[in-house]
């Protein structure tokens, strides 16, 4: 399947994903507010690192081998290994987090009466971490439309769930739709994996075979850093922005960064889906160089589009997205958007170090770039408030890019 022929697909996805996204959020504006918002986005944090030590970050590296090897022999032993390695740590955070809810509510939710969202969490986190493992091996089978059929399923069942919990239940209600909803559609993706034609029972009954673990290993490695790096600093921003300025304030600051992940779905996902299968199973780097630029071509101009048209209609979009409330994050959407164009700008040759699991570059610039992004998040905010956090977003990205083109520019000769 083309670039083309899966961003089609995933753009109806993702329309759906951003339309159920943006129902979800009017309604968190409407009975919760900014301060209820900023909340949300430290479970939805914490959520995303627990989520991914839960399966043992491998899942980049299921979708890898499972694209890479064309034996079916070879990827049922990433199919076994994957599920095992997932019930294993599933179990270990489910133990961490029905021990220490009291904590986890105090350190991320800022209120003990929160602890039993993370007693919830611990009796569904082995359901989510099964579903991403299925779906990475839809995603590395290339089984492109299964994949998206289980997205709009679950968000159309969040849409309900969700809206449904904060309508009754209010903030609280919300944080409960977190993390019991994706587990629900563990189930449907299941369902869709029994179906296919290569799907046999004992592909996923062969224990932990070792050299797929050690393979499994590097790409664990690379997004157990992400899963650190990326959640870790929005937490730490946040938290000095709530701290420092208010409560409000960050609330808006993460309408923003939500406005900013939802229309950028679209990309995202295309590169997830297509990007990482293509990129892996090329190795001549001519192919490697014509397949980069083919994405420059296509993606960058719909990133700009989205991008400039979003800035011209910030105000509706607030309007329908938010409401009146979150009228002061007019000023946040320049830079934050410029600073959306210059990443995926970055990703592009980035998503290289995952195809090619080079593991040890990705690890140091992860954890240069987010102590500079967090540097650069607290410095912004100190010396021209709120719309500081954007300036450093752009200023960020832009040294990133800086850095993977002259790298992949040597190493792509």
């Amino acid at each position: 399947m083309t670039l083309i022929k899966t961003s089609i697909l995933t753009a109806i996805s993702t329309v759906i994903k951003v339309l159920v996204g943006f129902v979800i959020n009017k309604v968190i504006s409407v009975y919760i507010g900014p301060s209820g918002l900023a909340i949300i986005g430290q479970l939805q944090n914490f959520l995303n690192t627990a989520l991914t030590f839960s399966n043992g970050a491998i899942t980049q590296g299921v979708v890898k081998y499972t694209a890479e090897y064309k034996d079916i022999e070879q990827k049922s032993k990433i199919f076994s290994t994957s599920v095992m390695v997932s019930l294993i740590c599933s179990s270990i955070i489910s133990i961490l987090l029905f021990l220490f809810n009291d904590y986890f509510a105090i350190l991320i939710l800022k209120n003990i009466q929160y602890s039993s969202v993370f007693t919830v969490l611990s009796f569904t986190v082995f359901l989510f971490a099964l579903n991403i493992i299925l779906l990475s091996i839809l995603n590395g089978q290339k089984e492109i439309k299964k994949f998206i059929l289980v997205s709009i399923s679950s968000s159309l069942f969040s849409l309900l769930f969700t809206s449904f919990l904060i309508i009754k239940l209010s903030l609280i209600g919300a944080l409960y739709a977190l993390v019991a909803n994706q587990s629900v559609i563990f189930f449907v993706t299941l369902l869709f994996v029994i179906k296919s034609r290569w799907f046999k029972w004992e592909y996923f009954s062969k224990g932990i075979d070792r050299d797929s673990l050690v393979k499994l290993g590097k790409f664990s490695l690379m997004a157990l850093t992400s899963a650190l790096m990326i959640p870790v600093s929005e937490l730490i921003i946040r938290d000095y922005i709530g701290e420092t300025l208010s409560w409000d304030s960050a609330g808006y600051w993460q309408g923003i960064m939500y406005i900013s992940k939802m229309y950028l779905l679209v990309v995202t996902t295309s590169l997830g889906i297509y990007y990482l299968p293509k990129l892996s199973e090329i190795t001549d780097n001519k192919e490697l160089k014509e397949e980069i630029k083919n994405g420059y071509k296509i993606i960058i101009p719909i990133v700009a589009i989205m991008a400039l048209g979003i800035y011209l209609s910030r105000d509706l979009v607030i309007e329908i997205a938010f409401s009146s409330d979150f009228i002061m994050m007019r000023e946040l959407f320049k830079w934050q958007l410029i600073g959306d164009v210059i990443k995926i700008i970055s990703w592009l040759l980035a998503y290289l170090m995952l195809a090619k699991a080079m593991t040890k570059l990705f690890i140091i610039s992860e954890i240069i770039f987010t102590i500079s992004w967090i540097t650069f998040a607290i410095l912004g905010v100190k010396y021209f408030g709120l719309v500081g956090v954007t300036y450093a977003f752009s200023l960020n990205y832009f040294l990133y890019l800086i850095f993977v083109f002259i790298y992949f520019k040597k190493v792509l000769r």
